[in-house]
């Protein structure tokens, strides 16, 4: 089943039929909001808005864990997110989207970042932390649109992700753009992408590119809200676009290699598992 994570301004799926609201309890506690369940384009599908139904949390206070857990929980095996982004890079103008496939981890705050511990010793590989499967739908699914939307989408770009909730400095914008060699920067996509890796869910990005973030000379083209909120509209609309049409030709991978990231992680025997370790990977392994 695939579910999508709206990020900001995105808070409910437009033209999904809505089915039913699951209102999970997880061991993490409470995800962001009720997860809606629909059938958009003849496809069910279910949804989670990122930040809360009227955007109240904070990045660094989305419980990332409950998130994951809830949607895994009830069935999904891939997952698209879509996130206002910062560029960095000249090419990718405000108002282009971007697949992000490789991830910069900038945070320095204490998000939980992963499910094992407390008695289940695990090391996920995430050499390539995005699903390929998925971000060549998306992709393709753009180039599919009517030239009239003028949607330009970049594949294969680094995301990297930083604390916020603060805009960043000048001296921060410079060092993600040349010494980590990121292409864009945003506050919300770590630890989600990771934690959708241990759940073996396969998981894609697509980045809206608001704003130049603050690396350039020139002090006008520095990222504000204001300037987010007024350039936001219209990308948002072109990543609805790309999303409906990427649902409409959507085919499941049940093969992807996301879905088999716990076969060789797991170092802790069976046998020293407690009743609750042993629920748990229950669930990140289905």
């Amino acid at each position: 089943m695939l579910a999508i994570i709206g990020g900001t301004g995105i808070y409910q799926i437009d033209g999904l039929d809505v089915e039913q609201e699951h209102d999970v309890d997880t061991p993490f506690g409470k995800p962001s909001a009720a997860i809606v369940q629909g059938n958009y384009s003849g496809q069910t599908i279910l949804f989670l808005p990122r930040h809360g139904s009227g955007h109240q949390l904070l990045p660094h206070e989305v419980n990332y864990r409950a998130n994951i857990w809830a949607l895994k929980s009830l069935g999904v095996t891939q997952i698209v997110g879509l996130s206002a982004v910062g560029s960095l890079q000249q090419e990718i103008e405000p108002g282009h989207l971007a697949i992000a496939s490789q991830y910069f981890d900038f945070i320095k705050g204490n998000r939980e970042k992963t499910f094992f511990g407390n008695g289940i010793a695990a090391h996920v590989s995430t050499a390539e932390p995005s699903c390929q499967h998925l971000a060549d739908g998306i992709v393709s699914a753009a180039n599919s649109l009517d030239a009239s939307l003028e949607v330009t989408i970049h594949p294969n770009k680094t995301y990297a992700c930083v604390d916020g909730p603060r805009l960043g400095t000048k001296a921060e914008s410079l060092f993600l753009k040349h010494a980590a060699g990121c292409d864009l920067v945003g506050m919300t996509n770590v630890p989600e992408a990771f934690l959708a890796r241990e759940a073996q869910i396969c998981y894609c990005t697509i980045g809206i590119s608001t704003d130049y973030d603050c690396w350039q000379d020139d002090p006008s083209q520095h990222v504000s809200v204001d300037q987010v909120i007024s350039r936001y509209g219209a990308s948002l609309e072109k990543a609805k676009s790309v999303l409906k049409a990427f649902i409409q030709q959507h085919q499941a991978n049940e093969n992807c290699s996301c879905r088999k990231a716990l076969a060789s992680a797991i170092l802790t025997p069976e046998s020293a598992l407690s009743e609750d370790a042993k629920a748990l990977l229950e669930v990140l392994t289905k």
